[in-house]
């Protein structure tokens, strides 16, 4: 039976549907309306480890299907989109979904996205792309064409998706529930000491300057130390602003990891940089390691970029 979602209550809806069919990684293919979405779609799935096909001609799906099934095989978990870009996807995709769904151990989950016309109207005149179906016409014409056209198609489909209401943040967030594995791959944060002086690394996402913190470079017993040596962490630890600094840094990553987790985000780089990236960077590093080992869904690494300058 179809089900059609839309908005936010749309991943949790489609994850109930898709346990419901056979078990295994589902077969997903994607279709719809031009602009609704569906190069979003593929792109969030190809970033589960998805292996991800677009406009994959429809005589050929049944050939990737089974190519999913062999045991053993580097190809488990497909995702794929097929439109009205493929000229014979019309006429030939509903006898090629119904042998799919006939095939043992095969989950196929044909999902439709959708939109309201304003919404469609709005994106193709902000991406200026033509629409595929109305060469010569207006946009709004070539919309009610497709609608037409895929009306059958949209009636098999296991979930129709509007997307009219959802960012491209919201649309890949959706998809990325999709996926079963995710609490499998936890999001990787490189804790990344530098100095300044040698420059901000282009590959942070965010960046924390400590050089308002006392300065372990001016004491002459520790200048030729790093911030992993226990005298100077207790040099800067003597210090309440270094206690209140990190209890407030902390305070704030424990609060806003768990927000990139949702998202589905896999990488997260946070740079923390003093003067020269040898002590007091080095130190904080190391110490919110320790602070934020306990949130879940996370994998901690720590890199002194400019420890031995």
């Amino acid at each position: 039976m179809t089900r059609r979602t839309r908005g936010r209550q749309a991943r949790a809806k489609l994850d109930q549907g898709t346990r419901a069919r056979k078990a295994g990684p589902p077969f997903i293919i994607l279709t719809g309306l031009s602009g609704s979405g569906k190069s979003q779609a593929i792109r969030a799935l190809e970033d589960l480890g998805y292996f991800c096909v677009d406009n994959l001609p429809t005589t050929l799906i049944p050939t990737l299907a089974k190519l999913s099934l062999r045991a053993g095989g580097d190809i488990e978990k497909v995702a794929l989109v097929v439109d009205v870009r493929e000229g014979n996807f019309l006429s030939s995709f509903p006898k090629v979904f119904r042998r799919l769904r006939k095939m043992p151990r095969l989950n196929p989950v044909l999902i439709f996205l959708e939109a309201d016309t304003p919404a469609l109207v709005r994106r193709f005149s902000e991406t200026r792309r033509p629409h595929p179906l109305a060469p010569g016409r207006s946009v709004r014409e070539g919309i009610r064409d497709e609608r037409a056209r895929l009306n059958a198609i949209r009636e098999t489909a296991d979930e129709i998706i509007d997307t009219s209401d959802m960012t491209v943040h919201e649309l890949r967030q959706f998809f990325t529930g999709l996926s079963r594995d995710r609490a499998r791959a936890p999001l990787v944060i490189t804790l990344l000491s530098f100095g300044y002086k040698h420059g901000v690394p282009v590959d942070a996402d965010l960046v924390f300057d400590v050089r308002c913190l006392p300065n372990p470079h001016f004491v002459t017993t520790l200048r030729r130390r790093t911030g992993r040596d226990r005298a100077v962490v207790d040099f800067m630890e003597r210090e309440a602003s270094t206690r209140e600094f990190i209890d407030r840094l902390a305070e704030y990553l424990r609060y806003v990891v768990p927000h990139y987790v949702a998202e589905g985000k896999s990488y997260l780089t946070i740079g923390i940089g003093c003067t020269g990236g040898r002590h007091r960077s080095v130190m904080i590093a190391e110490r919110l390691r320790k602070d934020l080992a306990g949130i879940g869904g996370v994998r901690l690494r720590v890199r002194h970029r400019d420890i031995t300058q």
